[in-house]
């Protein structure tokens, strides 16, 4: 005695009736499908955008870092005695002259 497996019949559930009856339900599917393409299509994007920015970003740190030595290195005193000497100034090595006021002194 053999126990037949009882058959699942295509055509039985899908029909015509029953295909027509699920267009809204097969098109909200597709819409879904073109969102979610969508979305990964954005994702993409943007992560292509910030690390296009981040890029760009550490550039302008290390061109700042460059500028910034740069200027520290001009505007140290010997380096503006060593520019200025070309057009003929000079560092004052003298001592300040104190002014005093005679009558103030005196009281």
């Amino acid at each position: 005695m053999t126990l037949k497996e009882p058959k699942f019949e295509f055509r039985k559930w899908f029909n015509y009736q029953w295909i027509v009856k699920n267009v809204p339900f097969f098109l909200f599917l597709a819409l879904l499908a073109v969102l979610y393409i969508a979305n990964g299509h954005y994702a993409d994007n943007t992560i292509r955008n910030i690390n296009k920015t981040t890029k760009l970003l550490k550039e302008q740190q290390y061109e700042f870092k460059t500028l910034n030595g740069k200027l520290m290195f001009q505007n140290r005193l010997t380096e503006v005695s060593r520019v200025v000497e070309t057009i003929g100034l000079r560092e004052n090595i003298q001592q300040p002259i104190l002014l005093t006021d005679s009558a103030v002194a005196t009281n």
